[in-house]
């Protein structure tokens, strides 16, 4: 029987992930619907029905959602925007039988999406080593944060508590030449001064997490779990040099992962990302999501998007036996555009 997928506002990686659902190796057959904003985003390339999606806000967007899946009798729903409004109001989806793959603990997604109530919530456990940070919402308290951390020894980022990817991201490195800047690539560094300055122009701005900088490789530990959040395989895809990944055999981050779904039993597809200090991986944050890497790590033969709609589905499968040890990277793809 044919499945209706439904993917809103998603990353463009997406594209890899409805065609990896459509193209499964049981010869399933599935139906992928998505809707954005700008109705010629990659994404929506891959979609075999897709829509122009309204701009909106809190339940003004659930209602939207709810709307979406039932006009287009959609089964399984993966949000990547407004998952908290829409992981509060999932009961909506129930009654018309749609399922969504979202986390349903509710403090427990707030503590996600708001990174410094993550790291307080796994102080002073075993879980994952946490960098030393402090919270900031005045320029006073940034200073005393950025001089603490000097002291500690430590070099010195910010980032707002609540964004995705790298957004917001700064490095603080006082040694940057203006003039050589003007000539080099757009980059994420940033003097102290030129924080401060910035910060001091208002009274109180969002809250940033002043931190210790990660200097080594960055992990993304890609995991899928049953809905209850039993760990049923994780992968570790260490970012390399330029575009290499390479997809790791490590009992360390084996046991990071296995430890992360222990305490959080995050159900479906999820991804812990940690960066190496002096050989200790230490958290960055926890995305309640399929990472927007993961088309990498499926190249382990786990076709993570398509076994999550079956978890979802209650559909049973063996339990998958990752390829690891190996490198891989890719290249930009050529698509034809679809008439909108």
């Amino acid at each position: 029987m044919t499945k209706n997928i439904y993917f809103n506002r998603w990353f463009s990686t997406a594209y890899h992930y409805m065609n990896m659902i459509r193209d499964n190796p049981d010869g399933e057959n599935f139906v992928c619907y998505g809707s954005h904003p700008d109705p010629g985003h990659l994404s929506l390339q891959a979609c075999d029905y897709a829509e122009k999606e309204p701009v909106l806000q809190g339940t003004e967007y659930v209602d939207y959602a709810v709307d979406f899946c039932k006009r287009n009798r959609i089964d399984v729903f993966i949000p990547r925007l407004m998952m908290l409004e829409i992981a509060k109001e999932a009961s909506r989806f129930d009654e018309i039988g749609t399922k969504v793959m979202v986390c349903r603990d509710i403090p427990l997604l707030e503590r996600m999406i708001e990174k410094d109530l993550f790291y307080e919530s796994l102080q002073g456990t075993d879980v994952v080593p946490i960098p030393e940070y402090y919270v900031a919402e005045t320029a006073s308290q940034f200073k005393d944060a950025y001089e603490a951390l000097i002291e500690g020894g430590h070099k010195v980022c910010f980032k707002p508590t609540n964004s995705e990817g790298g957004m917001g991201f700064r490095v603080i490195d006082n040694d940057r030449n203006a003039l050589k800047d003007l000539y080099g690539w757009v980059g994420s560094s940033i003097s102290f001064e030129q924080a401060y300055g910035a910060l001091s122009s208002v009274e109180r701005f969002p809250k940033l997490m002043v931190m210790e900088l990660l200097e080594e490789d960055e992990i993304s530990i890609d995991c899928l779990a049953d809905g209850n959040g039993e760990l049923i395989v994780a992968i570790p895809r260490r970012k390399s040099t330029g575009r290499i990944y390479e997809l790791e055999d490590d009992p360390e981050l084996a046991a990071i992962a296995a430890r992360v779904a222990a305490r959080c039993r995050i159900p479906y597809a999820y991804n812990i990302q940690v960066k190496l200090n002096k050989g200790v991986p230490k958290l960055l944050e926890i995305n309640p999501r399929m990472s927007g890497g993961l088309y990498i790590t499926c190249l382990s033969g786990v076709n993570m998007p398509y076994l999550a709609v079956k978890t979802i589905l209650g559909q049973p499968f063996d339990k998958p036996v990752p390829l690891l040890g190996i490198k891989a990277s890719y290249l930009e793809l050529p698509v034809l555009m679809k008439e909108s």
